[in-house]
């Protein structure tokens, strides 16, 4: 059985679901590895002259944002159809669960499809993100002679969409349509993390460690809340926090100790937390990270100093440090196992872990 729904826009109206038909995109992706589909090809790209339109995958979360993405995306869809649908063929895959969507994007891709394009929040972003590799290695195309990559796009829907700030995106679907129709792309570094047990992690936006990583890890949990998520998650991560000293090595450098780390993020782009403009010089295209460690902070700080969190000037706090990097190293010298790590909002463990840029590893809509 599917594990999602399997629909096929074209400039006319949404047709039937699980049921074979000229335009339908057939993406199975149930199985975590990629699946061999030597026997059962999508028909994205099979057909001379259906092979001329762009083949569109829209990622879409229906649960996202509790369950506004879904009716958000309903009322987008006549407008996407009459926009998009002279010139694209256009599937949507509604995603059933965790992981669904990085399955979904990695058979698309070897499936040829022209781009993939995350509808909802940061979170789905993540997801689509990650379903451009496999193994350690970028997902291509099964046709070894295609001429095109499949591209990364995003239309905005979410709780939050921290990365759409950074390049100045309104959380306008309209506008977001727009881009996809002109179709210009640009390239954008992607972070890796490394485990102690050799598996990979992508990242397009932030990662963070410590007091803000666990602040994450609880407003996950109160997602109902919409962006008063953040609020509840900091404060009960204040609840028996302590600052940490932590060893760090710098591209390949030595090992440095840094005492009563409160925070680090490691920026590819500028904003985290629903707004937070944490690492305010980051920049998706740049070839490195900006990191920012803030140390020795008390409850209070945040309290006095929260404004210049999210507009971007705590960098001149008192504390405050801020390093540009191609590779950084993290590890807690307590050896505890109870510092925590997320990237864009997903809690990924503990220290310690190795956080390296990709440059240009993705070509997106913008």
């Amino acid at each position: 059985m599917m594990g999602f729904y399997q629909i096929a826009l074209g400039g006319g109206g949404v047709q039937g679901v699980g049921v074979s038909m000229a335009k339908s995109c057939l993406i199975n992706a149930e199985q975590p590895a990629i699946p061999d589909l030597s026997t059962e090809r999508s028909i994205l790209g099979s057909g001379s002259s259906f092979s001329r339109r762009r083949d569109l995958v829209f990622i879409v979360n229906p649960r996202g944002a509790n369950g506004r993405t879904g009716k958000e995306w309903k009322k987008l869809l006549p407008y996407l159809r009459s926009r998009l649908g002279s010139n694209c063929n256009i599937c949507e895959s509604l995603t059933s669960g965790p992981s669904h969507a990085i399955d979904i994007t990695r058979e698309a891709i070897r499936e040829g499809a022209d781009a993939v394009i995350a509808v909802g929040g940061d979170g789905t972003l993540h997801e689509v993100v990650n379903g451009f590799f496999w193994a350690g290695k970028a997902v291509t195309n099964h046709d070894r002679e295609a001429t095109h990559s499949t591209a990364l796009g995003l239309i905005p829907l979410g709780t939050g969409s921290d990365f759409a700030r950074t390049l100045s995106w309104q959380n306008n679907p309209v506008e977001a349509i727009e881009r996809i129709y002109r179709g210009h792309r640009s390239k954008v570094d992607i972070g890796v993390i490394d485990g102690e047990k050799g598996e990979s992690h992508y990242f397009l936006n932030v990662a963070d460690i410590h007091l803000s990583a666990k602040a994450g890890f609880f407003a996950s949990r109160y997602k109902k809340f919409g962006k008063l998520c953040y609020v509840i998650g900091a404060l009960q991560a204040f609840i028996g926090h302590s600052n940490q000293d932590l060893r760090i090595k710098v591209n390949e450098g030595e090992w440095q100790t840094y005492p009563l780390v409160t925070a680090l993020c490691i920026g590819n782009a500028k904003y985290f937390g629903g707004g937070m403009k944490i690492t305010p010089n980051a920049d998706p295209s740049s070839g490195d990270f900006e990191v920012v460690i803030l140390q020795d902070f008390k409850w209070y700080d945040f309290v006095l100093k929260l404004h210049k969190l999210y507009n971007g000037t705590h960098l001149s706090v008192t504390n405050v440090s801020s390093i540009r990097v191609h590779s950084i190293e993290v590890e807690d010298i307590s050896g505890s196992c109870s510092i925590f790590v997320q990237s864009d909002g997903e809690h990924l463990g503990f220290l310690p872990r190795k956080f390296c840029i990709i440059p240009a590893a993705i070509e997106m809509i913008c």
